[in-house]
């Protein structure tokens, strides 16, 4: 199982997220905002309101929407150092 450690915004519906191992994934949650819950997600400025939480480990936002962290991780492109780098 996968834990988020670390959650920053990049653009649009992207996080940057650092997970237990050490691993930075850059997650678009664009196509995964289906669903009551995940409406309000939909508002960009909602959207950044996201906050790791350190007691379930995964990213949450105010109205209790929450994603799975293994599922964050499965979808989550994997960065390198360089590709940090190179993007600020």
């Amino acid at each position: 199982m996968h834990l988020v450690k670390r959650a920053e915004y990049a653009s649009e519906y992207r996080l940057l997220l650092t997970f237990e191992n050490g691993e930075v994934r850059l997650v678009n949650l664009k196509p995964h905002l289906d669903g009551e819950v995940f409406e309000p997600l939909k508002d960009l400025d909602y959207f950044k309101l996201f906050q790791a939480d350190p007691e379930l480990d995964t990213v949450v936002w105010p109205n209790g929407a929450d994603f799975s962290p293994d599922f964050l991780y499965e979808i989550g492109q994997p960065l390198t150092d360089s590709t940090l780098a190179a993007d600020h």
